[in-house]
């Protein structure tokens, strides 16, 4: 059964539209600090980060007054990566994280991501479970006045989530000589990467830090990585990093100025991960991955398993699976042996650390010759139009038509109004045939 608020990553939509509003918040803070209140009788804490959207203001506090009002303590961290959040959750031994924010999407649009006390991202059992206590009636959730939460903003939470990156490395690991162009998309990693990598030693050419709650993923971010590619070439940097709205993607960029996706970070760390006897069991990939990963993978005798798309179905895998680093195309990227969700500046310490005996990063990231591949991003009002017999046939008819020649799927975006069509062959004419034949039953 599918569900009612939350999508493949939490819950996301149009800031006072829909599920986005301040009513709704209310809700939301009240349905999940119930639910994660009756998980523990300890001392109830939940912690909030968010990114730099100015809809942040009008949705924090609204989810703050139905935490408070089950009963919950609050602290408060305002701008910070979504992983920072995760983690802090788990050191600070709270009920719960939440992370308000909508990723890579633009500013118009917010939404929210739940942690357990684990700092993972919940189950859908879970998410259907706080679902119910939405709908419930809050009188039933609300607590009595003497036992209301507390609220407290803490201002060092970027200071402890760069401490936590910082102990997964040598303390004689340093960045002097690197020149990175860094950007951050404007959004809640503006903070604590450039003060992370200046502090290694590294010289910072720094994009998109200077969020005024409308340009989030505004041109820049990880969404439009043109902007790092140019400016490594101007700048002569040895790399090019680039983030989403709440950092938990990345992007990357050679010195030559070409762009490093999501699959070939996780080749690069598989083979070097069991070089090192650091890879445990195998890598998680999922529907979106790149075919080429998959060769190159079990050419290195490394197993490789797909998830459906989204980096907690990823991490959901790897936990069964028992492996250890798993990750999307997109630049969601799981290190399981340091995090429990996609973390891009964690990613960038991890390649950086790679590089750091003077490596080029051309040679290092470039560890396979990718499928080509084409993504499709169709706009719809109605997402369900996947299931319509006419794209169904449609889909099966240029599934038929690859045959065995590649690839072809189509999924509902879980956190926009689209539908996605990806196909990939060595044959671009094939690729783009069977895109025309789904693209136009959609259509039409």
């Amino acid at each position: 059964m599918k569900n009612k608020y939350f999508g493949t990553d939490g819950i996301r939509g149009t800031v006072n539209q829909g599920n986005i509003t301040g009513e709704k918040f209310f809700k939301f803070g009240l349905a999940s600090g119930t639910y994660f209140k009756n998980q523990k009788k300890t001392k109830q804490i939940a912690i909030i980060a968010k990114d730099t959207r100015l809809s942040g203001y009008t949705l924090e506090p609204a989810l703050v007054s139905g935490l408070v009002s089950g009963g919950m303590h609050v602290f408060t961290l305002g701008p910070l990566p979504t992983n920072g959040l995760a983690m802090l959750t788990k050191s600070m031994k709270a009920n719960m994280g939440i992370m308000i924010t909508a990723s890579h999407n633009p500013y118009h649009d917010n939404g929210l991501k739940l942690f357990g006390p684990d700092g993972m991202k919940l189950s859908d059992k879970i998410e259907k479970k706080i679902e119910k206590l939405i709908d419930t009636k809050n009188a039933k959730q609300l607590t009595n006045p003497k036992l209301l939460g507390r609220v407290k903003r803490l201002e060092n939470g970027n200071e402890k989530y760069i401490k936590i990156l910082r102990k997964n490395f040598p303390k004689n690991f340093y960045l002097r000589g690197t020149k990175i162009v860094l950007d951050c998309a404007n959004g809640a990693g503006y903070k604590a990467a450039p003060k992370l990598l200046k502090e290694l030693g590294a010289k910072v050419i720094s994009i998109g830090v200077n969020p005024n709650g409308l340009n989030i993923n505004k041109n820049c971010g990880s969404m439009h990585p043109s902007k790092i590619k140019f400016a490594v070439r101007k700048f002569k940097a040895h790399l090019g990093i680039s983030f989403d709205g709440d950092a938990d993607r990345i992007i990357m960029c050679d010195e030559k100025g070409k762009i490093i996706d999501g699959d070939q970070i996780i080749a690069m760390l598989a083979r070097r991960w069991k070089y090192k006897r650091i890879l445990r069991g195998g890598v998680v990939g999922t529907l979106m991955s790149n075919y080429g990963l998959e060769n190159f993978l079990k050419k290195e005798k490394i197993k490789f398993y797909r998830s459906k798309v989204g980096d907690r179905y990823v991490k959901e895998k790897m936990k069964k699976l028992n492996f250890n680093l798993g990750g999307e195309q997109s630049g969601h990227i799981i290190l399981g042996k340091f995090a429990t969700t996609g973390d891009g500046l964690l990613v960038a310490l991890e390649v950086l650390f790679s590089l750091r005996k003077r490596k080029k990063a051309s040679k290092l990231l470039n560890v396979f010759k990718p499928l080509p591949q084409i993504l499709e991003n169709i706009v719809v009002k109605d997402k369900n139009i996947i299931k319509k017999n006419s794209v169904l046939i449609a889909t099966k008819r240029a599934i038929k038509f690859m045959g065995n020649k590649g690839r072809v799927l189509v999924r509902k975006s879980g956190t926009e109004p689209k539908i996605r069509i990806m196909a990939e062959s060595y044959d671009k004419k094939l690729i783009l045939r069977c895109i025309k034949i789904i693209k136009q039953s959609i259509k039409n």
